[in-house]
């Protein structure tokens, strides 16, 4: 196996077994050209990570994403969101997510949805991509 997916598996797991107290479960879709399937884990109101896998690929070229982010701006039903994060396979480098998360009903506060860009920088092919998704989140747990 190599470095970086070691890495990668370690991150993961330190992620998600550190966190107490407020930690949420969510999954995710985003909805472009690079579609992709997200996990994320809520450490508090300000600070989540999220993998998320390339969906449009075959098996080999399947190509996670790790990415962490801060809710600059946390409201009740929106908020505004930057990150920074890595991805390998596919495309292999650096990514900055910046989005805006927001529950359209009031009665249904677990559902989600989401717009964002993704400036993305590929260090094996040397260019860089602006991605752009909109997609749908559902939290898991009992914070409302």
């Amino acid at each position: 196996m190599r470095t970086s997916k070691k890495f990668l598996i370690l991150l993961i797991f330190v992620l998600f077994c550190s966190a107490k107290g407020y930690s949420q479960l969510s999954v995710s879709y985003y909805n472009s050209s690079l579609s992709k399937a997200g996990l994320a884990y809520n450490f508090s109101e300000r600070f989540w990570s999220e993998l998320r896998l390339y969906s449009n690929t075959g098996f080999d070229d399947i190509t996670p994403e790790l990415v962490i982010c801060f809710n600059v701006v946390h409201k009740e039903f929106h908020n505004v969101y930057v990150g920074f994060g890595g991805n390998m396979n596919v495309l292999t480098g650096v990514v900055f997510p910046v989005g805006v998360q927001f529950i359209p009903l009031e009665k249904y506060k677990r559902i989600s949805m989401h717009v964002e860009l993704q400036p993305t920088y590929d260090v094996d092919a040397e260019f860089g991509l602006l991605q752009g998704a909109w997609g749908i989140r559902y939290r898991f747990g009992n914070k409302e």
